[in-house]
């Protein structure tokens, strides 16, 4: 939605909040709207020469914690007040944005008697929340207050509803819809074709150490690893906030590289990644058997396997975060990374020489890419970097190109059907809708009880 205002987005989280459960204490409208007015024109402000990147969350200082859980975990959210609560203007959240990193913490906002918006105080432990969202963990960590809004650039407003992403606002645009290019549709399935390495690998490694495993209960977790570390590689190129992008080709036709490499630890990592997890599995399937057998001693070798299956499900992690934090460093050189398809790093700095553009290219409005979601737009209207990727893709269909702009937006280009498509608005954390938050979380919770 273009020529949006801070008002359009009050408008649509007032609608979200009269649909849910706290309609007895709904903030009215023009409280609201003077909230997203203030991040909004503070988004604009600078702290020290450094833009100001900040989380609110709206909670109610006098009961910040209404429905606890009825199992408290240590590292779980907690209110910190303010001895005096402080004036919610663009100044103060500009000097307190400082003290406030939007990766470990949030502001405590909300409204007065009078109707007045303050800061009562602070949120902490938020990173268990950031690293659930950026794929670091498999943890999730419940939220506290109506919602939350974190403020990530000039003049754009994130609005979080735990762990659904009601909206942004980019300047005048409203997004209320982000694309799942990655897990549905033409890219989709580019991707979990590229993770075939990966599949072959463990279907033999299933082959000689579980022989009585069936390989396609595996299949689904091994394409979510895949696509996983590739969404956490575009998070940590966008957080450098330098811009960057991406190809994924066969060979070296119309490139000129100017630093080559050859690094595939990346994909070997995943490899060993999912053998530790598989291994790790079968060790406590063992151990829980054996505990509902009956059974009153378990083989010490049972319990040493699955504390080093453990110990290396942990190490392959950590060196999977390396890897992709060693690769996303070599983004902010100028130029293409590029990539073969079984994700080995073959260099960056890459310039592309491709030169022959299509007349036109098609903005798809889906993940799917459907002909009705297509809309024809001319090329030339982008930017230099979009231009080179969309003529390489033009020019050499499979190729998949990614270019991420300095503002954190990603479009991603390949050539379907003697089309060059472009996805834009695309999904990379792990956002869900309060439907899948509810089913995933409801099986997690489920699972825990069972142990």
């Amino acid at each position: 939605m273009e020529n949006s205002r801070p008002q359009d987005l009050a408008l649509l989280v007032h609608n979200k909040l009269r649909l849910g459960k706290s309609r007895s204490s709904l903030p009215e409208i023009g409280i609201l709207e003077a909230l997203f007015d203030c991040l909004f024109y503070s988004s604009m402000c600078k702290e020290e020469s450094d833009l100001i990147r900040v989380t609110i969350t709206f909670i109610d200082p006098l009961n910040p914690d209404p429905s606890p859980p009825e199992f408290i975990v240590p590292e779980r959210w907690s209110f910190v007040a303010f001895e005096n609560p402080i004036a919610m203007t663009t100044k103060a959240l500009a000097k307190l944005s400082k003290a406030a990193d939007p990766s470990c913490s949030s502001l405590a906002v909300y409204y007065d008697d009078k109707g007045e918006l303050l800061i009562w105080g602070m949120i902490d432990q938020a990173m268990h929340y950031q690293n659930f969202l950026n794929y670091e963990s498999d943890t999730h960590s419940e939220q506290p207050g109506l919602f939350q809004v974190a403020i990530s650039d000039i003049g754009t407003l994130h609005v979080l509803f735990d762990y659904e992403l009601l909206a942004t606002l980019k300047q005048n645009i409203l997004v209320k819809r982000y694309l799942d290019v990655l897990t549905i549709g033409p890219i989709s399935k580019i991707l979990k074709k590229n993770a075939e390495v990966l599949k072959l690998r463990i279907k033999d490694y299933l082959n000689g150490a579980y022989p009585e495993e069936v390989y396609e209960d595996w299949e689904e977790y091994l394409d979510g690893l895949w696509i996983q570390t590739f969404s956490r590689l575009l998070l940590k190129i966008q957080n450098y906030q330098h811009g960057g992008a991406i190809l994924i080709a066969d060979g070296h036709d119309d490139l000129d590289i100017k630093y080559k490499i050859h690094y595939e630890r990346l994909t070997n990592a995943m490899v060993a990644h999912a053998k530790s997890a598989i291994d790790n599995f079968f060790s406590e399937r063992a151990i829980d058997a054996h505990l509902e057998s009956g059974r009153r001693s378990i083989n010490k070798r049972l319990y040493q396997f699955e504390t080093l299956s453990l110990n290396a499900k942990k190490g392959t992690g950590d060196e999977i975060s390396g890897a992709i934090s060693f690769i996303a460093s070599q983004s902010c050189v100028d130029g293409v990374v590029l990539f073969d398809r079984n994700m080995v790093a073959n260099g960056f700095g890459a310039v592309l020489r491709a030169k022959r553009m299509p007349r036109r290219i098609y903005v798809s409005a889906t993940s799917t890419a459907s002909v009705k979601s297509l809309s024809a737009d001319d090329p030339r209207h982008y930017g230099t970097r979009h231009r080179s990727m969309i003529a390489y893709c033009w020019n050499h269909a499979g190729a998949l190109g990614l270019v991420i702009s300095q503002d954190g937006e990603i479009r991603v280009f390949s050539k379907i059907e003697e089309k060059l498509i472009m996805w834009e608005n695309i999904k990379t954390q792990q956002y869900m809708s309060n439907k899948a938050q509810k089913q995933k979380f409801d099986s997690s919770k489920s699972k825990t009880h069972q142990e």
